[in-house]
């Protein structure tokens, strides 16, 4: 991803965010849009916006937090369109793989499709927690909650894919 330089010679930082967080980010995004082009357009929107509001980032959080903040509002404003809507129903969850230099990332379609069908708070919170490795006040401070109503969604989520996935083998061993 090439970054173009600004007047104010924030492209050295937004290039290391990059390179640190692009992964990250568009696993996130991934997940969420259901398809890997949308998220990586995704992906390059959220490092677009950080770098335009660059100067109105106060250090409040760290910059991985800010930028899932941002990846998070990208893919709602996203997933709002009426042409996402009709793209998403021709989407098979199966087909989608993330390719990495590490390797793919083979996201389970049946934990994904009951992810996608919580409430959207539920499913922010899993998807901070269990994918991106956040702790629950990493969550709190992104989602802008407390960090019991972070804990509660993560209970209610797990209720309710457990109750959702109950009797299916979601690994082989």
């Amino acid at each position: 991803m090439e970054v173009v330089k600004g007047p104010d010679n924030n492209a050295e930082l937004i290039s290391q965010w990059i390179v640190s967080y692009e992964k990250d980010l568009l696993r996130l995004c991934c997940v969420y849009l259901k398809d890997v082009t949308l998220a990586e357009d995704a992906v390059q929107e959220t490092f677009l916006k950080a770098y335009r509001h660059l100067p109105s980032f106060r250090g409040g959080s760290s910059p991985k937090t800010w930028l899932v903040r941002i990846a998070i509002n990208v893919c709602k404003d996203m997933s709002r369109s009426a042409w996402f809507r009709m793209f998403r129903n021709q989407v098979a969850l199966d087909t989608l793989q993330i390719a990495a230099s590490e390797g793919n990332y083979d996201i389970r379609s049946a934990l994904v499709a009951e992810i996608m069908q919580l409430p959207r708070g539920c499913k922010e919170v899993v998807l901070l927690y269990y994918y991106e490795g956040f702790t629950q006040a990493e969550i709190a401070d992104t989602l802008h909650v407390s960090i019991t109503t972070v804990h509660r969604r993560l209970e209610k989520a797990y209720g309710l894919l457990k109750k959702a996935l109950k009797g299916g083998r979601l690994y082989e061993a």
